[in-house]
């Protein structure tokens, strides 16, 4: 087991079997040293600010990264071959009023730090949205720093 699957562990977190992609996409794919992780939404669904919390969100963000790293470990075998976190790209179904974005991201960004310390440090985006694939309240995708081959 992988130093990250260990940390997962520790945080009592597993990482469950990867959903095929629900259109015509692949679930990364790596050019030299960078892997570029699709996008993939939260299994929470509803606007933050009028049908899900802003903790509900939060959390639904930490979740849909525990989606992304069960594809990740299919795409390439062991995150330990991940070196670090570049971009995280967050969209959040939101209500006109909610503008708290940025917080909603902290959950998932909370998770790459701890388990990837300095190196899950990352540049983001976190953007309000009208609308999500299949109503989600969440989507996420990211930009990983690979270890060279």
């Amino acid at each position: 087991m992988s130093n990250i699957e260990n940390k997962l562990n520790e945080l009592g977190i597993k990482l469950g079997q990867p959903k095929a992609p629900v259109a015509n996409y692949i679930g990364s794919k790596r050019c030299g040293d960078m892997l570029f992780v699709s996008g993939r939404k939260s299994q929470l669904a509803g606007a933050v600010g009028s049908d899900v919390t802003e903790a509900q969100a939060k959390e639904a963000t930490k979740n849909t990264i525990v989606i992304m790293l069960a594809i990740i470990k299919r795409d390439i075998g062991d995150l330990d071959l991940i070196e670090g976190v570049l971009k995280l790209q967050g969209f959040i179904r939101s209500s006109d009023d909610f503008i708290r974005q940025p917080k909603v991201l902290d959950g998932a960004s909370e998770l790459l730090i701890d388990l990837f310390g300095e190196n899950g440090q990352h540049a983001r985006t976190a953007t309000g949205v009208n609308q999500l694939p299949f109503g989600a309240t969440i989507q996420l995708d990211m930009i990983l720093k690979l270890k060279s081959e």
